[in-house]
């Protein structure tokens, strides 16, 4: 059996439970509909095919969810690359990533009155597959770093221009969540070497949240919601802020958690599907938090105990019976079982 290349990953992450969420990608990265499309269309010539759109991201049901499908793709390649669907995963992104559709993807993103594309979840996302292709060692994945570079550029020069403008977080429990795209970009900007994009996102992290308290925990969640707008703010800020800062913060922040597993209501309604979502990003922003924290401070273990309650919850949940949750749910499963946002 083939073996993770490193061990980032958890325990219990082994080949069979990558082979099950490479296949979810697989089946989806280059399937053209269903397509739910965010497009501003400029005259009739904008009517065309997502494939024709954004050639390099176009399955996966929408631009976002296609994109980071590419980034479980890539980084399972990475962890098992002697395992059966590597060679797979390899083929479907040299697909995707060729300098015309990345020279495709740029014009569309520059285009007149794209300015709020994707902004910020798929630009976070975008930013993540290129760090996980800079700190991939191997030939291909230098090369297709180097294709995605236009792109990567573009994305950094829309997110540095939009964020000091952003006078007010968003705190949502969905894709415009401020927190959640800022951690992603934090590490990526950590990755790539980005001080200077670093310090503009840790700044506006400082800015937004830092005088925050008490965070409304028992308003969630939202019957829609995949991500935890408390909790997502506390993974943030444990990037931001040192240990001795970080601790008094959270405690104040977040005196004291309670949260039982969500369930699905409905597997054909992909608004309910988040559901299952929110199981997973709960269980990677809680270990991310106890991660931050003092090994003596009394908060870790019960948070560590509650994400490996909403890790099973949530695995247990995937299903790619179900596109509605299935074209989306194995890069969030990835990015928890493989221990991603963990240092």
């Amino acid at each position: 059996m083939a073996q993770a290349s490193s061990n980032p990953a958890q325990a219990d992450f082994d080949q069979t439970q990558a082979s099950r969420f490479a296949r979810l990608a697989l089946d989806c990265v280059h399937k053209p509909y269903p397509n739910k499309i965010a497009h501003s269309l400029n005259s009739d010539a904008d009517v065309k095919a997502p494939r024709e759109l954004t050639p390099a991201f176009y399955g996966c049901y929408d631009w976002h969810s296609s994109v980071h499908g590419h980034w479980l793709l890539v980084r399972l390649a990475r962890l098992f690359p002697l395992a059966p669907f590597a060679a797979d995963a390899r083929r479907a992104v040299a697909q995707s990533l060729t300098p015309a559709n990345i020279a495709q993807e740029v014009r569309y993103l520059e285009a007149e009155g794209r300015g709020t594309f994707e902004r910020p979840y798929g630009l976070a996302w975008l930013l993540q597959l290129a760090s996980e292709l800079k700190e991939f060692d191997d030939p291909e994945a230098r090369q297709w770093s180097a294709t995605l570079a236009p792109l990567e550029a573009a994305v950094t020069a829309r997110i540095s221009a939009w964020l000091p403008k952003l006078q007010h977080p968003i705190r949502t429990g969905e894709h415009n969540n401020t927190a959640f795209s800022l951690a992603l970009m934090l590490d990526y900007a950590r990755i790539s070497g980005k001080p200077e994009f670093g310090k503009l996102l840790a700044a506006r992290a400082r800015d937004y949240y830092f005088k925050d308290r008490a965070c409304p925990l028992a308003y969630e969640p939202s019957g829609e919601d995949f991500l935890s707008p408390c909790l997502a703010e506390a993974d943030a800020m444990r990037r931001v802020l040192t240990p001795a800062e970080f601790a008094p913060w959270f405690q104040a922040f977040l005196p004291a958690i309670d949260m039982q597993p969500t369930s699905v209501s409905d597997v054909t309604d992909g608004k309910a599907y988040h559901l299952a979502g929110l199981n997973l990003s709960r269980a990677w922003m809680l270990e991310g938090v106890a991660s931050a924290l003092p090994s003596a401070n009394r908060r870790q273990k019960p948070l560590t105990a509650l994400a490996a309650q909403l890790r099973r919850a949530g695995l247990e949940s995937i299903s790619g019976e179900h596109y509605e949750g299935g074209h989306w749910l194995g890069s969030f499963a990835v990015y928890l079982v493989s221990g991603r946002g963990l240092r």
